[in-house]
């Protein structure tokens, strides 16, 4: 019995302890808790709204990186066919420039072939009058001296 008694005075003394303890936490409760809890769900909400923020810019950026990658494909095949379409261009020049050389060319032998052939008959007349020429003054130089010897 002596225990009981001497518990009973130990929770009877510890009374003004225990309704300290229980006037500091619902002071704390009332005064810090509360403001705590506040500043705590502001920080958050302004941490999660500063990541939600940066998760849409980041999506933002990514869409507009997407659009100046798909510019950039758009400006390399106008490239690309602006400069096919230049070497088709070139091409055609060269082949009409071909065409045209080989044309003249054409004229030239032509040309040339008709000059040789107008050559060649002229040069045909000139050997014929000569051969007239030479074969008179061998039927002159042959008959002279028969016709000479026959006169005497």
């Amino acid at each position: 019995m002596d225990t009981l008694k001497q518990v009973g005075e130990l929770l009877f003394s510890s009374i003004p302890t225990v309704v300290f303890l229980l006037t500091v936490w619902i002071a704390y409760r009332l005064i810090v808790q509360r403001k705590l809890d506040s500043v705590m769900a502001e920080r958050h909400a302004r941490t999660e709204g500063a990541v939600q923020e940066a998760q849409a810019q980041i999506a933002k950026a990514e869409t507009r990186t997407g659009e100046y990658e798909q510019q950039l494909r758009e400006a390399r095949s106008q490239v690309y066919q602006m400069q096919e379409a230049r070497r088709r261009q070139m091409m055609e020049k060269r082949s009409a420039a071909l065409a045209e050389a080989r044309h003249q060319a054409d004229e030239m032998v032509k040309r040339a072939q008709a000059d040789l052939q107008k050559d060649v008959e002229a040069a045909e007349e000139n050997l014929s009058r000569q051969a007239d020429v030479l074969a008179n003054e061998i039927i002159d130089s042959i008959l002279r001296p028969m016709a000479a010897t026959e006169g005497r």
